[in-house]
């Protein structure tokens, strides 16, 4: 008994609920809110719980003392708590959601008084690739973030769709081919966190993952520094040869990125006869200047009737 005690102690040791540890703004009110939705939950699982074992004690049939009332069929009292009670759960958890769902919003901006960190996301087969735009440098399966710090993402994917996730920051975001999603996280807390794939892609998702580095500006910026003397550049060419099918690529820092990198990649599945079908392409620019241009007046020659 011992034995099984410590082996089950042993192997729970392993165990995280990142989820309930959470290491940044978005991440807590996270963390609460499934706290509060599973204690409001549980004030019905619990009593349904109880009485059933209760009931099934309590008129057993050895049991000659319980009352026996075959014509027995209804009771307004026991109407009400029956539905009264999930009635007003689900209204108090409507009303919860409704309001965090606002207020949690991926695409909202975080207010914070330091100026945001703007990262590309690009999710591969079977790798992230991470691009600094205000820094001109790039990471493979790394990601570092200034700690006080809101992060700006713009998350796509390079061909089967993904999910960004850092359980211990927030919110999980799905990254698409052809298109752009966002994602506004912060880390309050330095540390080191586990980054993943959320959405299943193929041979290689168990291996896609990544770690998250909070850290000081001081650090972020020597991290930077890093990158920029490594002597990696992430042009067209390289982007080719990185984007073909791979599991468990090792860290790779990029001094430099070619411009565009991350737009060329969300544009690739969309061109059109006159360029980029997007809406700030010059096609499509000069398609709305058309639009907006006076019309042509009709002569006023009336025709000649035969």
């Amino acid at each position: 008994m011992r034995k099984s005690i410590a082996a089950l102690a042993l192997l729970l040791g392993g165990c995280s609920f990142e989820l309930l540890s959470p290491k940044g703004p978005v991440g807590a009110q996270e963390r609460d809110l499934i706290l509060l939705a599973t204690g409001l939950m549980l004030t019905v699982v619990i009593p349904v719980i109880f009485l059933t074992l209760y009931f099934a004690w309590r008129y057993r049939e050895t049991n000659t003392k319980a009352e026996y009332a075959p014509r027995w069929s209804h009771s307004t009292a026991i109407e009400v708590v029956v539905w009264g009670i999930p009635c007003v759960i689900v209204a108090a958890l409507g009303i919860i959601i409704w309001e965090t769902t606002h207020r949690l919003d991926p695409y909202r901006p975080l207010e914070a008084k330091a100026t945001p960190v703007e990262v590309d996301v690009v999710a591969m087969d079977w790798k992230w690739l991470f691009i600094y735009p205000q820094y001109g440098v790039a990471s493979l399966n790394e990601l570092a973030v200034p700690v006080g710090t809101p992060v700006n993402f713009r998350i796509t994917a390079e061909s089967t769709m993904n999910a960004l996730f850092i359980p211990q920051l927030g919110s999980m975001v799905y990254a698409m081919s052809g298109m752009q999603t966002k994602l506004h996280l912060l880390a309050d807390t330095p540390g080191v966190y586990d980054g993943r794939s959320a959405a299943y892609s193929g041979a290689g998702f168990s291996d896609m993952h990544f770690k998250t580095y909070a850290t000081s500006r001081e650090a972020f910026d020597a991290w930077i520094a890093r990158a920029r003397a490594s002597g990696q550049t992430l042009d067209e060419r390289a982007y080719g040869a990185l984007k073909r099918p791979s599991s468990k690529d090792p860290v790779t820092l990029y001094a430099s990125v070619s411009p565009r990198l991350f737009q060329a990649v969300v544009d690739q599945y969309m061109p059109g006869m006159d360029g980029v079908c997007r809406s700030d392409s010059p096609a499509t620019l000069q398609a709305a200047l058309s639009l907006t241009a006076p019309a042509t007046p009709i002569s006023a020659t009336p025709a000649t009737i035969r």
